[in-house]
């Protein structure tokens, strides 16, 4: 697992793009900007570059005469993935905090770098695991329509819900608000955020294998 790892790294995932969670991160001190789009820039940048640069390099072909499972090979390319969501998030988190220093009385239109918030964030990142990795998987080769699919399901996720938070005041109170009040009601979405993210992900992961069981190499 160590060596595919190793090779996903080196075959697929320019340095730079170990260096996009920073970058993308930093956007969170904009004030008042839609802080959905810090992450939907992972979607839209490092996956179809990442996942183009597999398939220049030959990597299903070379993967496959490897002495490795199908299992092991879907299992070490989500790894390498959902750890570059986790990075993204990571930094998103840590320039959010700087933003709530920062800016301590800002009124937020759209919502705020709060722990609701980054539930939601988690949630739009499930979707779009959930959606890419079972499409990319019936080929293992061809991955743009599974990322039309999946960046348009992650893209509806955060316009409804950002929706609901200008529409609602209730909803914009209940994730915007860093008050004791709604402090519960926050760590209930983060939790069930989550919650949601492992449970997608891994259902991801099982459809992932179905489908590349039926491929052809």
């Amino acid at each position: 697992m160590y060596n595919l790892l190793l090779k996903d790294f080196k075959l697929g995932v320019n340095p730079w793009f170990l260096a996009m969670p920073v970058l993308t991160g930093a956007l969170m001190l904009v004030p008042g900007w839609i802080y959905f789009l810090v992450l939907l820039y992972f979607c839209w940048i490092t996956i179809p570059n990442v996942f183009a640069s597999f398939r220049s390099q030959n990597d299903l072909l070379f993967t496959s005469m490897m002495p490795v499972t199908r299992k092991d090979m879907v299992k070490a390319r989500m790894l390498v993935i959902v750890g570059l969501e986790l990075l993204h998030v990571a930094f998103a988190v840590i320039f959010g905090a700087i933003n709530r220093l920062l800016y301590p009385d800002f009124v937020y239109y759209f919502f705020a770098p709060t722990l609701g918030f980054l539930g939601l964030c988690l949630v739009m990142l499930a979707i779009f695991n959930v959606v890419f990795f079972p499409i990319y998987y019936k080929t293992a080769y061809k991955h743009g329509n599974a990322a039309i699919a999946s960046i348009s399901a992650a893209m509806l996720f955060a316009a409804v819900t950002q929706w609901a938070g200008i529409a609602s005041a209730d909803v914009s109170r209940v994730i915007n608000d860093t008050g004791t009040g709604h402090l519960a009601w926050q760590t209930s979405v983060l939790v069930a955020g989550i919650a949601i993210f492992a449970a997608l992900t891994i259902l991801a992961y099982r459809m992932a294998i179905r489908q590349f069981q039926k491929v052809e190499l």
